[in-house]
């Protein structure tokens, strides 16, 4: 009985850190999963930087917990009348608690304990992080038969290169090239043969949800598949294509890693030390996509996985390319916002300078080559009324869910296949959902057919057309906008960028 109080010691702790981020909502499977996946170098990042809420911890928690041992090391007992008469003051809160789940399920019809009364909507979760714990370490097993059937339609001979780029953190908001005011894309807002499509929202507003889907077939709608199939580099291979996963993130032991060890050659580029404050930049992948392109394999496919704009945001761009300042101090209150921004906004324009890099390694190559970028979700920055920080809350933000996408295309790639090129500014004003687009789209531009390949959901098909919306939510259900608890603010956002709902 004694490490079940501790048990809900630890919930009421972690609520007060979620509380202190995000100033709502209980603690999610999501929340319990990332337990697992996120690394120790993420987490020390944002520990560093919320220190009122470990403080209010400590005050809550330790003298409480000093006193109970105390009193079980010493075998103290209660006294008869202290029990008795916290016995009956119990017994009216419990009556008052009967009396307000009536009340709730009276005024709420679709209210669930399951879901919706603390802590048995903790327990449940729990319970759901386990059951999902299991499937993911039974992957291999269940996926080990999946094929995509995939064939190749581009002439056989002729060289190719392409290239999937997965940001991090990255929100459209910030972006030059959505009409943000500050240069955040100097080289990208110049570059020729580049398409940015202004009105994509992800699916999830997590890592360990959102990037598998954009690498595989998986979306809101269906995401359970995701423990049966395989991701899109196996589609590729089974095209003829030579295929390189590079990541500038750590292990997180679930699709991310499954997805991109499916490739002839990985790197996960942080592993290259044991430290857990080794912190190589984006650029370090280019190195690699340097030595990978000078292979000169006629079908190449390069995946990346960048860090892009992750907290914290000082860290992911050299000091000497700070533009915007003052970037510090950058702890995670509301007074630094002007801060956090100009740091954030730095990290956005390296990633502009990354992707002009990478760009300019496939011209150089004088090839058929495309390349494909999204970021995994957006972030809060203090943006509102709500004061709301980071991201992997809840229930998201606007924030969160408007991300970058952006196609390009190199000179040689256009003269053989101007038709994608046109298609896709036909539909580059549309609404997209880059979870369920950036897979058929990549698949797409490469010329790779298999029954996977949605091509309604694909961004250079001409009948191409957006589904209604949906977020993955906690439990893996796929939940319209509207039923999701979003805010006014988010919604007025939403209406402001013209972006269906």
């Amino acid at each position: 009985m004694l490490w079940i109080l501790f048990l809900f010691l630890f919930f009421g702790a972690f609520q007060i850190v979620l509380l202190y981020l995000f100033g709502q909502s209980i603690i999610a499977v999501d929340m319990f999963l990332n337990l697992v996946t996120t690394n120790s170098s993420e987490a020390l990042e944002l520990l560093d930087n919320l220190t009122p809420a470990i403080i209010a911890v400590i005050i809550l928690y330790v003298p409480a917990l000093i006193l109970g041992t105390i009193s079980i090391i010493r075998k103290r007992k209660l006294t008869a009348e202290f029990i008795r008469r916290e016995r009956k003051r119990a017994s009216i809160v419990f009556g008052i608690s009967l009396l307000s789940l009536a009340g709730a399920y009276m005024q709420d019809p679709g209210y669930e304990l399951k879901s919706d009364l603390y802590p048995l909507n903790v327990c449940y979760n729990v319970g759901l992080a386990f059951q999902r714990t299991a499937l993911t370490q039974n992957y291999h097993r269940t996926s080990k038969d999946f094929t995509f059937h995939a064939l190749p339609t581009h002439p056989k001979e002729k060289r190719e290169v392409y290239v999937m780029v997965v940001g991090e953190t990255s929100r459209a908001l910030n972006w030059q090239l959505y009409g943000y005011e500050r240069e955040t894309n100097p080289l990208l807002s110049r570059q020729p043969g580049l398409i940015a499509f202004p009105k994509v929202l992800t699916e999830s507003n997590t890592t360990h949800k959102s990037v598998p889907m954009l690498m595989s077939d998986a979306t809101a709608c269906n995401y359970d598949s995701i423990y049966h199939q395989k991701g899109i580099i196996t589609a590729f291979k089974e095209a003829g294509f030579r295929t390189a996963f590079f990541s500038n993130q750590r292990y997180n032991h679930s699709f991310i890693d499954f997805f991109g060890m499916e490739a002839d050659t990985y790197d996960f580029i942080k592993e290259d030390s044991v430290s857990s404050s080794y912190n190589p930049s984006d650029d370090e992948l280019l190195k690699l996509v340097e030595q990978e392109l000078a292979k000169g394999a006629t079908k190449q496919f390069i995946v990346l996985h960048t860090y892009g704009s992750h907290f914290n945001y000082r860290e992911r761009y050299p000091s000497e390319s700070a533009f915007f300042t003052p970037d510090y101090p950058m702890e995670a209150e509301r007074k630094y916002r002007d801060n956090l921004v100009n740091a954030y906004d730095n990290s956005i324009r390296y990633t502009d300078g990354f992707l002009s890099r990478l760009i300019h390694m496939l011209e150089k190559q004088q090839i058929d080559a495309a390349m494909l970028y999204t970021s995994d979700h957006g972030e809060d920055i203090f943006d509102d009324s709500r004061h709301l920080f980071l991201h992997a809350s809840p229930v998201p933000s606007y924030y969160q869910l408007h991300v970058p996408f952006l196609i390009w295309m190199s000179d040689n790639y256009l003269e053989t296949y101007p038709e994608y090129w046109d298609t896709a500014i036909d539909n580059k004003d549309k609404n997209v959902s880059s979870s369920s687009s950036f897979f058929p789209t990549m698949l797409s531009l490469a010329g790779i057919e298999t029954p996977y390949r949605d091509d309604s959901q694909s961004v250079t098909a001409p009948h191409y057309v957006l589904k209604p919306r949906v977020y993955l939510n906690d439990h893996n259900e796929p939940r319209p906008l509207d039923d999701l608890g979003m805010k006014k603010q988010d919604f007025q956002m939403l209406e402001k960028r013209n972006i269906k709902y």
